[in-house]
């Protein structure tokens, strides 16, 4: 097999959740480019077209499916459409997520807690095991988390308690999966993205506080900058890709120096 060939996704299926914008559009961007067919998840369906007419030039089939994937019957639903429509599931990116507000853990309202839990981490479950069994038929896929690297080290995202623990939790799910799973062919890795230039979902900050926020974080990054979004497309490829064919069960950072 030849260097570039490794990194070919053609004729393969990529699901990507939350992928209407931000690290979830890049996703959609990067597999579309190395030949892959793309389903791009969003509960906001305009989002979603939006990034299906971004990826049409690269001349592979794209379709968009409205959910909400912290909802065990609309992930199936998706996954069937999916299936329906292409007949195969070969790359799965879990990448749904939301930010928690940023008060206290004493003022953090318990509805907001579980919003959190069910749209990071149960959003992870629910989408696995429906894509599963597909990929044990087949006997070969990729699975793709978004975790951060507040999953990893505190410190770096004030007061994002939840929102860390939820990324911290698809580490662990991810790498008992990984083990579970690992000799049936299906490989489970996650992306630890630093702070891409991108607006966090579910973040309710003036702009004031926003840029507030953007300072202090930008200053402990070690490469002094954020991300650009693209930045992330390179890892994503990779992953879902045969170049990767004896990764599973890995965290991978991309944060410009922050857990070194």
């Amino acid at each position: 097999m030849g260097d570039k060939k490794m990194f070919d996704l053609s004729r393969r299926i990529a699901l990507v959740t939350a992928g209407g914008h931000g690290i979830g559009r890049e996703y959609c961007i990067a597999l579309a480019e190395f030949g892959a067919d793309v389903v791009c998840n969003d509960i906001d369906a305009s989002l979603a077209k939006e990034t299906i007419e971004i990826v049409k030039p690269y001349g592979h089939r794209a379709l968009t499916i409205q959910a909400d994937v912290s909802k065990q019957n609309e992930v199936d639903q998706m996954v069937k459409r999916t299936i329906d429509e292409f007949g195969r599931v070969d790359i799965l990116f879990c990448n749904a997520g939301i930010m928690n507000p940023l008060v206290p853990l004493h003022e953090l309202a318990v509805e907001d807690w579980d919003r959190v839990v069910e749209v990071n981490l149960t959003s992870m479950f629910l989408c696995m095991r429906a894509v599963l069994p597909i990929m044990l038929k087949q006997g070969k896929g990729s699975i793709i988390s978004t975790s951060s690297v507040a999953g990893i080290k505190a410190g770096n995202a004030p007061l994002s308690h939840c929102y860390g623990a939820t990324k911290a939790g698809m580490i662990g799910f991810m790498k008992h999966a990984a083990v579970t799973y690992a000799r049936n062919g299906i490989r489970i890795n996650a992306i630890a993205p630093g702070l891409h230039d991108t607006k966090p979902v579910g973040l309710k900050l003036s702009l004031e506080e926003s840029e507030k926020l953007m300072k202090s974080v930008e200053r402990s990054i070690p490469m002094g900058r954020f991300a650009e979004p693209r930045e992330i497309r390179g890892l994503a490829v990779f992953l879902a890709s045969d170049a990767s064919s004896y990764i599973t069960g890995q965290v991978f950072a991309t944060d410009g120096g922050v857990t070194a």
